[in-house]
């Protein structure tokens, strides 16, 4: 087969009746077009998809290359060209996280107080609303005035019910949040026009406390608060297939990437043992 203008305009298709994310079939357009710019024309063959993935190999990151390797799997699998499909790089298991990318319990209460000294309420309330749930960025737009009031936040997303559970202090204190705003229903974090906020403006507001906060701007971004929220929850309860339901990973792999720990606290905790003598 060869891919042209029409047959990415069918699997764009495919991608929206599947109810993907616009973000997701964006990356899957993209990832379809590296692979047609590499074919250049020409029918694509397996001794091809298996060129395109050494390319990918020798310029991206092994994570990246399974992430584009599945796009065009995914378009190959569309078209029913399963003897095309190409297998994903095999990776270690990773038993560290990179201790330059993750935040700290410690760094996360500086970016509070600056956001606080700036007078930004509401992305102070929100980032706490994030780090005390593990709630998605993109289930933020579910957490309305009613979802205060009854502690619940109930997300339909494609096809499929998530309940996240607000503690109750949060509550109290998106309650006060919500009165100063004179909010009376709908969504709780918005913009200047009434809209929910999303994934950018929370992103732009968190790179902006960095300087104020002393805080390494490569590790702050919205979705660390939800990698600190898993850390500290399983630090404290050891319950990884709870933490895999609150955070709302259908396979517990994804629960353990969330879990890990720099080298450092494992450097700590093996010294601890009492196994050495001086």
């Amino acid at each position: 087969m060869t891919i042209n203008n029409e047959s990415i305009k069918m699997f764009e298709q495919y991608l929206i009746n599947e109810e993907k994310s616009k973000a997701t079939i964006e990356k899957y357009l993209r990832d379809v077009n590296k692979l047609r710019k590499f074919v250049n024309g020409q029918e694509i063959t397996k001794i091809k998809m298996l060129e395109f993935k050494n390319k990918l190999m020798t310029e991206c990151a092994p994570t990246s290359v399974n992430s584009i390797i599945a796009a065009v799997n995914s378009f190959l699998e569309f078209f029913k060209q399963h003897d095309l499909k190409i297998k994903s790089v095999k990776l270690q298991r990773k038993m560290f996280a990179n201790k330059e990318k993750e935040l700290t319990k410690a760094e996360y209460g500086k970016l509070l107080n600056a956001a606080k000294l700036k007078k930004n309420k509401r992305l102070y309330y929100l980032m706490q609303t994030i780090c005390s749930t593990g709630i998605r960025v993109s289930e933020v737009k579910y957490v309305t005035v009613d979802a205060v009031k009854t502690g619940y936040v109930r997300i339909n997303c494609k096809g499929k019910l998530r309940v996240v559970i607000l503690p109750e202090e949060l509550c109290k204190i998106l309650h006060k949040y919500i009165k100063s705003c004179n909010i009376n229903k709908g969504p709780v974090f918005v913009t200047k026009t009434g809209q929910p906020i999303d994934r950018s403006n929370i992103y732009h507001d968190m790179k902006k406390l960095c300087e104020d906060a002393h805080v390494d701007k490569e590790k702050v971004f919205p979705h660390n608060l939800r990698h600190l929220f898993a850390r500290v929850y399983y630090s404290a309860e050891h319950d990884i297939v709870r933490l895999a339901d609150i955070l709302g990973h259908s396979n517990i792999n994804t629960t353990r990437i969330y879990t890990i720990e720099t080298g450092e606290v494992h450097r700590q905790q093996m010294g601890k043992l009492g196994l050495l003598r001086c």
